[in-house]
């Protein structure tokens, strides 16, 4: 499989990244046994990049499979932490849940933030660069949806690496177009940060344009990897054939692979909070029933809208 310099982090990658958020608890909330597999396979496999938050609850997963794989890979995790000591117990909780003394890639998670982001977590930020300068991080940086965040990030001279969405719909971007978006990822890239990207399938959305959405983000010049989720072994041994390059005439189909997410009306008590947490804006309330309901056209399937549900009424179908 093919790999990647990671921007001016010195930091090689295969083209192909595990993330890690479909398999838990946000997600498919799949055992831990049963995604440490996914993530062994991965690994044995040939991927030697994965991608993780704290958020995502599947460190524990990743510390079995690698243990079991017996394969070191690059990590980057990410904390949604505010401030100097909340950064602080992420980076110490993923060096501890991970089983790993340095971690790879440190970003500040800020999918739906602004650029006031960098003030509002100036702390955390801080924290960051401090555990970069021990050793502890090898690169840090910023996971977003937002155009705006990517142009300024490029101009920091302190990031090393941008994690952004982008996909041929132009799903999912905030502050911008598909063309805006790729601009200041270009921007990013000429400034010599380490760029991968999320979302490529637009959370899944457009899994029926597998080859037409991949070949799209895989050509966009100065990008290392493209993170994929994955929550099964047919779904670990396609992308590693796809990225393998195998001819199209040996793939299997993937026509029919499907997901989208749904509130059980029954379920829900109205408190909004999946509507303020939804990064893409695709919760809302009802004016009549005071329930929250998906809108579809929106949908990343990313799930974070179930980690602020109190009443787990929100479900993958």
């Amino acid at each position: 499989m093919k790999t990647n310099r990671l921007g001016r982090t010195g930091i090689e990658v295969t083209e192909l990244c595990f993330g890690a958020l479909p398999m838990g608890p946000a997600q498919k909330d799949m055992p831990v046994e049963e995604s440490a597999k996914l993530v062994e396979a991965a690994l044995l496999g040939g991927i030697n990049f994965i991608d993780t938050a704290q958020m995502y609850h599947t460190y524990a997963p990743i510390r079995l499979g690698i243990k079991r794989a017996g394969i070191r890979p690059v990590i980057a995790t990410k904390s949604a932490a505010a401030d100097y000591e909340g950064m602080q117990a992420a980076i110490e909780e993923a060096r501890r849940e991970l089983d790993i003394d340095v971690i790879d890639i440190m970003l500040l998670h800020a999918a739906r933030a602004g650029t006031s982001v960098f003030e509002e977590r100036v702390g955390a930020l801080q924290c960051m660069l401090d555990y970069k300068e021990k050793g502890i991080l090898r690169a840090v940086g910023i996971s977003t949806h937002n155009v705006k965040v990517v142009e300024r990030a490029a101009g920091m001279e302190e990031l090393d690496v941008v994690f952004p969405i982008l996909n041929l719909h132009g799903t999912g971007i905030l502050e911008g177009t598909r063309a805006d978006m790729e601009q200041a990822v270009q921007t990013a890239v000429d400034a010599g940060k380490g760029v991968y990207l999320m979302k490529a399938l637009s959370g899944g959305l457009h899994i029926n344009e597998f080859d037409d959405c991949m070949r799209y983000a895989r050509n966009i010049p100065g990008i290392a990897a493209v993170a994929l989720g994955m929550v099964s072994l047919r779904e670990v041994e396609y992308n590693l054939k796809y990225f393998s390059d195998i001819p199209a005439d040996e793939l299997p189909d993937v026509q029919g692979w499907s997901k989208r997410y749904t509130v059980v009306q029954s379920l829900c008590i109205g408190c909004g909070r999946c509507v303020k947490g939804c990064p893409n804006l695709a919760m809302e309330m009802g004016k009549e029933t005071h329930k929250a309901h998906v809108l579809q056209d929106r949908c990343l399937t990313c799930g974070y809208c179930t980690t602020y549900c109190p009443q787990f009424a929100i479900r993958i179908i």
